[in-house]
């Protein structure tokens, strides 16, 4: 049996056959949650917690411990099926008071781009991979309408998974004979089985993955991204719920990433090209965007950002906390309880009974179970494509 390591507790956990690794104090021979075993009984009496007999705490700090213990109960937002008939029927006025004025209808658009074409038409691909292909087509398609589907800058995608939207960028950009660099930068907090970014290293494309959830990702200090001194769009497929708004504040709250940098390209004419969120199919309302609230789109940022487009989901997802357009909901006497309450009244559009003429087959899964299994398997499903 081999000996435990300096510095490290001397109880032998039965159970893993192995010594305990936790740091002893000086001049100890076990850590604090075996420190009963230490000859002569010294230091405080230890017993289990009553939350969960798992682990000890000293008895004289028990009162303290239950206040943070990880064991303890917590407290449970309220479900919508909790509140009274009135309470949602004020959410609704309350909600309806708060858009007034902005524009309701949003236009439905569902652009293409001719680097899918084949895929498109493919008829070995599945529904799921169509699906998935006509979704990275419509992004594709907005970032060329845009002007921001171009060489000469980085492409960051959150949420890559896989990295299909990157492989798709680079098939549209492929161009032998320009000069001008290219970068795709692939941000995933998980580890990703049959990534495709890896088929792709090519003299004058670097990609680049980056294992990382985006809350903790600072731009500024990504070597890649500070050697090429490239301008960046930001881009991603399925940016569930505060990740979204995580991803804007990573491109447009970090840090000056160019040092002394040259002007960036011209941006296009207009209001919104600053910054331009598109859902793969819908265009997002004046007002409801970033740019709505004190979070990083009130303004162009310190970094080179050219634009972001993006495909929206998992509403019921958002935090609070992370929200960028705070300041919109403050300004209309709404906070933190009336947004998480919205959040969970956004799965209305996607819930509830379905006309007769139409049968649950052809509608898909259309609650959360439904909409959490597609986000776990869809990248495992799509069929190769290219």
């Amino acid at each position: 049996m081999a000996a435990p390591l300096p510095g490290r507790c001397n109880f032998f956990v039965q159970r893993k056959r192995r010594f305990c690794k936790m740091v002893t104090g000086t001049g100890k021979r076990f850590c604090g949650e075996h420190a009963t075993m230490e000859e002569g009984g010294g230091g405080s009496r230890r017993i289990p917690c009553p939350l969960d007999p798992k682990h000890t705490v000293a008895e004289e700090l028990l009162e303290k411990h239950l206040k943070k213990c990880n064991s303890r109960d917590k407290p449970r937002p309220v479900t919508l099926c909790e509140r009274s008939r009135e309470e949602l029927e004020s959410l609704v006025e309350k909600l309806k008071a708060a858009v007034k004025g902005l524009q309701e209808e949003v236009e439905d658009r569902t652009l293409s781009h001719p680097v899918l074409q084949e895929e498109l038409t493919n008829p070995n691909n599945g529904d799921s991979a169509h699906k998935h292909l006509k979704q990275q087509a419509s992004i594709l398609g907005h970032l060329q309408e845009l002007g921001l589907l171009h060489r000469g800058r980085c492409f960051v995608e959150f949420g890559a998974g896989r990295g299909k939207l990157s492989h798709w960028i680079h098939k549209a950009l492929q161009n032998p004979e320009s000069r001008e660099d290219l970068q795709l930068l692939l941000v995933e907090r998980s580890s990703t089985r049959f990534k495709v970014d890896g088929k792709h290293q090519d003299g004058g494309v670097a990609f680049e993955r980056l294992q990382v959830d985006i809350q903790h990702l600072d731009l500024s200090k990504v070597p890649l991204l500070r050697n090429r001194k490239l301008p960046l769009v930001g881009v991603g497929k399925h940016l569930c719920g505060a990740a979204t708004d995580l991803a804007l504040r990573c491109l447009l709250e970090t840090p000056a990433i160019m040092e002394d940098p040259e002007p960036p390209p011209k941006r296009l004419k207009g209001p919104e090209t600053a910054l331009r969120t598109e859902d793969s199919s819908t265009t997002s309302p004046p007002g409801s965007g970033p740019g709505s609230g004190s979070g990083p789109g009130s303004g162009s940022g310190p970094a080179p950002v050219l634009g972001l487009a993006v495909a929206l989901c998992c509403h019921h997802r958002c935090e609070w906390r992370h929200y960028v357009g705070q300041q919109f909901f403050l300004q209309r006497g709404l906070g933190a309880a009336e947004f998480s309450a919205f959040c969970r009244m956004s799965s209305w559009a996607t819930c509830g009974l379905r006309p007769a003429n139409q049968s649950a087959a052809s509608q898909g899964p259309t609650n959360q179970r439904g909409e959490v299994e597609e986000h776990e398997a869809a990248e495992e499903t799509e069929a190769p494509s290219g």
